[in-house]
């Protein structure tokens, strides 16, 4: 009895405490320990909801605004920024450029003067560097005195000519009077052989009008001999006046020639620019083609070398922003002045040669001259990196 009323507490027990039958049933605690489960994954749900956007924005609000905004911006300067870029098309291959001026003597000599230094600002016309002219000099005083004695010699030959001239009016009249004794002559020896023929005249008479006659005919071809030689002396005077004349055309030449060698040896500068790569010394043998200094012009410009593609609106004319890597922030104005006909491979010194069967397409690059509106007021020399940006829409 006792054991059966333990039995009956125990089984009170396990009706008022579900967790005490839990474990004393087998089968309720196979099917029950899954309810809880569920409910602990609800849970986990839940808490991860509330731990996302809307855990972040309670927990840093102001941290998610300014992240928020930042995205936002960020869309927005993205998309300005493309429809602002495709207004422009610029390059990092470029650098300023200019023709300078290769100083070198055209004749040979000693260098006696030096007028400049590095660096140097010279305007056209000033003086670089000068050769020893003494030798030079000698030459234009001796074609001076070839052009002195030359023309002596003209004068010489026309007071010759003038002089035969006279001659000739002397042996003209000197024709005239034997062509008119000549004449007399004649009448009378035709008068003195009519006579004789008719009875009226001595032979001797006749003999002597045929005689005078003779001598008067002599005298008439000597004077007559004589102009024509007066006159053919003429004709060689005239030809030695003329090769006198050619002496003094040839003086003049070689004074010329001497003049310009004189000029030559002053070395000056023919635009303005800044000396640079300065050789010359006093005392050094400056010869023809030796470059002894380079003039860097102030003018100056810049070649771009675009890409084939960006070329498609490019025209002359349109304004560039001009910013030089030595310079900083600084940005100059200036405009597009040309494209180059093909690009730079095809002008180089050994073309590249695409007739091949490993031919690979590379985008080529057109060098565009772009020059500035106004002269920069800083020095700017050929080869200074540069990176231009032109306007084309």
């Amino acid at each position: 009895m006792s054991s059966t009323h333990a039995t009956l507490n125990a089984q009170a027990r396990d009706d008022a405490d579900p967790q005490n039958r839990r474990t004393t049933d087998p089968t309720a605690k196979s099917e029950r320990p899954q309810q809880p489960d569920r409910v602990q994954d609800k849970d986990e749900t839940a808490g991860k909801k509330n731990g996302g956007l809307k855990g972040a924005f309670r927990k840093h609000p102001i941290a998610m605004i300014v992240c928020l905004g930042l995205i936002v911006a960020g869309l927005i300067a993205g998309i300005a920024w493309y429809l602002h870029a495709r207004h422009f098309e610029t390059t990092d291959d470029a650098f300023i450029d200019s023709r300078p001026v290769l100083v070198s003597p055209q004749i040979t000599g000693n260098i006696v003067e030096v007028d400049v230094t590095d660096n140097q600002v010279v305007k056209a016309g000033d003086l670089l560097a000068k050769i020893d002219p003494r030798d030079y000099q000698a030459a234009v005083d001796q074609a001076a005195a070839q052009i002195r004695q030359a023309e002596a010699s003209v004068n010489n030959l026309e007071a010759q000519i003038n002089a035969q001239k006279s001659q000739i009016q002397q042996a003209e009249q000197q024709v005239t009077q034997a062509e008119a004794a000549l004449k007399f002559a004649q009448d009378e020896n035709n008068r003195y052989q009519d006579l004789v023929q008719k009875g009226a005249g001595t032979v001797q008479r006749a003999q002597q009008a045929a005689t005078d006659l003779q001598a008067r005919q002599a005298a008439f071809d000597a004077a007559n001999s004589a102009k024509i030689s007066a006159e053919r002396q003429i004709d060689v005077l005239v030809a030695q006046k003329a090769a006198a004349a050619a002496q003094v055309d040839q003086g003049k030449a070689q004074k010329a020639q001497a003049d310009a060698n004189l000029g030559r040896t002053e070395l000056r500068a023919t635009v303005d620019g800044r000396v640079a790569k300065l050789t010359a010394a006093v005392g050094a043998l400056a010869s023809p083609g030796q470059s002894i200094m380079v003039v860097v012009p102030l003018d100056v410009w810049v070649t771009a070398n675009f890409k084939e593609s960006q070329l498609a609106d490019m025209r002359v004319g349109q304004p560039v922003d001009i910013s030089i890597d030595a310079f900083g922030d600084r940005v100059f104005k200036g405009r597009v002045d040309s494209v180059q006909p093909g690009s730079g491979t095809a002008f180089s010194l050994l073309p590249a040669e695409n007739a091949t069967g490993n031919f690979v397409k590379v985008v080529q690059r057109v060098p565009v001259k772009i020059t500035f509106e106004q002269r920069p007021d800083v020095e700017l020399g050929p080869g200074m990196s540069v990176v231009p940006r032109v306007t084309v829409r």
